[in-house]
């Protein structure tokens, strides 16, 4: 069972996915299969039905905070299953059978557009460092970019003139989002500025370490939370907030829904329609504090 487990990650990655989904299914996998040695005596990949797999989910749902982790691991298996039937290695596919639960959507946290402002006037721009992680900032919140997309924008990824950039999301899949005045201008107050981090052993990356280095997204979480936790209200703010707020202030200034889609390189619109629940409740919000009968 653990050769077709690593084969199912050798295929994620020619079909484009993410090192971190590959991780993440490849554990959910392995997790599968400690389950089945230890309740049904590690069946052969054949002979897994529909009873296996409902004993997995309902041992799961027994676990702390399944919410949270159920929906991805029927995602895992999911994958799994549709791959093994594609390389014959099963005739049916057991996973049509089972019906998925629905699960209890958390709304994302937002910063509301006070917040973000003040968010942005943090860093110190007296710096290149302090530039460049305000250029970071507004590039994220211009453009609801997630962290690996910034990571690895390049200059010429810029068009300055047209005030566009061109993105690399997730599946490799290139989309072409505008840029806002302020992020523009940012941007280039940081590039008079970018050759005091530059190397000679730099690459063409937007943002460069301290050092000249390529960032990843552990670095870049890091260098966004310290700002971060000076304005968050509460515990759950994180970078990618910055990209919940963009879409969700988009939405509260009528942008269109297919649009905001689009922008963010969701491939469904209903990842896209959590937006319109975050909008409605902080119009609903708005207008019990101010409509002098709302208590009626």
């Amino acid at each position: 069972m653990q050769e077709w487990i690593d084969r199912h990650r050798q295929y994620l990655a020619l079909e484009g996915k993410s090192p971190r989904t590959q991780d993440a299914y490849q554990l959910d996998l392995q997790q599968f299969k400690a389950f089945l040695e230890r309740s049904f005596a590690a069946p052969k990949i054949p002979e897994i039905g529909v009873l296996h797999i409902r004993s997995f989910l309902r041992w799961l749902s027994e676990q702390p905070d399944c919410n949270r982790t159920l929906g991805r691991k029927l995602a895992a298996l999911g994958s799994w299953f549709k791959f093994l039937k594609r390389e014959r290695i099963i005739s049916q596919n057991p996973m049509l059978k089972i019906r998925k639960p629905k699960f209890e959507k958390k709304l994302p946290k937002v910063f509301s557009e006070e917040e973000m402002a003040l968010l942005l006037r943090i860093p110190d721009t007296s710096t290149p460092i302090g530039m460049r992680n305000r250029a970071i900032m507004e590039l994220l919140y211009s453009c609801g970019l997630r962290l690996m997309e910034l990571a690895t924008l390049r200059l010429t990824d810029v068009d300055f003139k047209r005030k566009m950039i061109r993105v690399m999301g997730k599946g490799k899949k290139e989309r072409i989002i505008p840029i806002g005045s302020m992020a523009i201008d940012s941007m280039l107050e940081f590039l008079k500025l970018r050759p005091l981090l530059a190397t000679p052993e730099s690459s063409d990356r937007m943002f460069l370490t301290r050092s000249g280095k390529d960032f990843d997204t552990r670095q870049l979480n890091i260098i966004l939370m310290r700002y971060i936790r000076l304005i968050a209200r509460e515990k759950g703010y994180s970078p990618h907030t910055i990209r919940h707020s963009f879409a969700t202030h988009l939405l509260s200034r009528g942008a269109d829904l297919n649009a905001i889609k689009e922008l963010l390189g969701h491939e469904n619109l209903s990842t896209t329609e959590i937006y319109t629940h975050i909008s409605l409740t902080d119009i609903k919000d708005a207008y019990e504090k101010g409509h002098p009968r709302s208590g009626e």
